[in-house]
């Protein structure tokens, strides 16, 4: 098994060009930080709506080569968020919100037809499934928000018979299905994004982390170890690290890490469970399991259960963690027992930007000049396309449909994490609280009455754990 940070997705895309590093001073319209998906779509976006605006893209590693080239490759909507949509917006900007997310997932089709690019996307939606009796039913809320905003069609709820035909896992009862959701190849989407950009135009540096922002003149002025990028706008789109020190939005953002494997290619046991629609999976726990097919027959398997990072800490157990990855194979040898004897080929992780409502948020900052986007919390694909729009919109300063959806806010309106050292001392208990909890579950176990206390913390102070 190959276990490294970048992982088989990226490994798969093959090789990248490389562009140069920030050098000197310059000049944009637009600098947008971050060259994962919601700053690739952001500047796409700004580059189709205004060709002759000098757009410019900063990345601090390689673009593309983050958690967007690393992740499930689930383009979800956010339907499976709507109770707590709902809870913070209200039904009808809840509505706006997901409708406007479902599109999303069709857009991103769209955008790859159009532009050629084969990143494996398959409209195919998306299964929630229960593995234990205390999951048994835990979507209702969802779905009876739903019913009540006048949704009565997409989504419905799955009798276990109906789970086994569409994937036969032994662990699987009832569960729900989401038809608006599709599977990609995310590495090969975050270069065909990137492609996308460069030939309309937007320049793009690599290996240049942003040091120091100065947002207090007329112009943003953005500091590299390599020279100064001033511009009029500014858009931050690198989720993770805006939970560092030194970003404005850190009370805001709390970093984790989810980890994958992927099996060699098994189509005889894909054949045997019956998982030939190409499905996106997942259970219904807090630190969720979720799985997916690929076109050449493998299984992909994903924990969200990993290590909180102290600040925006990363290359480190955020990307390579073994005990966690041995945690991921045991939990697909238990919902998939029939691999048993089949080879893991690749093992990787990355951070995850977590908001404390677990929801999306798009923040436009005192000075009017900067505008920011994190808290995707491991749902980042389909809504970060809908995301850039919305960003676009705000940095042109265009009064649309996507710069009136509920999730722009500002600042002084979220809902703030602890402060280090507690966020990461705190969160690294509830953590392992949950997970004690969740495998107890899991094997049909009572569960201690202190890991059943300590993960309720999360609901008695206002934080949302899971979807």
């Amino acid at each position: 098994m190959i276990h490294e940070a970048t992982g088989y997705w990226i490994h798969e895309a093959g090789h990248q060009p490389e562009f140069p590093s920030v050098d000197g001073d310059h000049r944009f319209d637009v600098l947008v930080i971050g060259g994962g998906f919601t700053g690739l779509w952001t500047a796409y976006h700004l580059k189709s709506r205004e060709p002759d605006l000098e757009v410019a893209l900063v990345e601090s590693h390689r673009i593309g080569h983050g958690p967007s080239g690393r992740n499930g490759g689930f383009v979800d909507a956010m339907w499976v968020s709507f109770s707590s949509l709902v809870k913070r917006y209200g039904d009808q900007q809840a509505l706006a919100l997901a409708r406007a997310s479902e599109r999303s997932v069709h857009q991103v089709g769209e955008f790859l037809e159009h532009h050629g690019v084969d990143a494996w996307y398959r409209l195919s939606g998306y299964l929630n499934v229960s593995t234990a009796p205390a999951w048994d039913d835990s979507w209702k809320e969802n779905l009876t928000a739903m019913r009540a905003a006048g949704i009565s069609d997409g989504p419905h709820e799955l009798s276990p018979a109906q789970v086994q035909e569409i994937c036969a896992s032994p662990a699987f009862r009832g569960g729900v299905h989401y038809g608006a959701a599709a599977t990609v190849q995310p590495a090969r989407l975050a270069f065909g994004i990137r492609d996308a950009v460069q030939s309309l135009g937007v320049t793009m540096f690599e290996s240049s982390p942003v040091v120091r922002v100065e947002d207090g003149g007329p112009d943003v002025m953005v500091f590299t170890p390599g020279g100064r990028i001033t511009a009029s706008r500014l858009v931050m789109a690198n989720g993770p690290t805006l939970a560092g020190a030194g970003s404005p939005l850190r009370a805001n953002v709390t970093l984790a890490s989810s980890h994958m494997v992927i099996t060699e290619p098994v189509p005889d046991v894909i054949e045997q469970l019956g998982w030939t629609g190409g499905e996106a999976i997942s259970d219904c726990r807090s630190l969720l399991t979720y799985f997916r097919t690929t076109p050449d027959g493998r299984i992909a398997f994903g924990w969200g259960g990993g290590r909180i990072a102290a600040g925006s800490r990363r290359f480190g157990r955020a990307e390579h963690d073994s005990d966690v990855v041995a945690g991921v194979i045991a939990g697909l040898k238990r919902y998939f027992p029939m691999l048993a004897d089949r080879r893991i080929e690749y093992a990787w992780g990355g951070p995850i930007d977590a908001s404390a409502t677990h929801l999306p948020h798009v923040v436009e900052m005192p000075s009017g000049r900067s505008f920011a986007a994190f808290g995707y919390t491991g749902n980042g694909v389909g809504p970060s396309q809908m995301v850039g729009r919305a960003l676009s919109s705000l940095a042109l300063d265009q009064r649309d449909e996507y710069s009136k959806l509920a999730f722009i806010e500002p600042s002084s309106a979220l809902t703030r994490v602890p402060p280090e050292p507690f966020r990461w001392i705190g969160g690294a208990m509830i953590r392992e609280a949950i997970g004690r909890k969740e495998e107890a579950q899991l094997a049909g176990r009572s569960v201690d009455p202190v890991s059943a206390l300590v993960a309720r913390i999360p609901a008695l102070i206002g934080f949302h754990i899971g979807r």
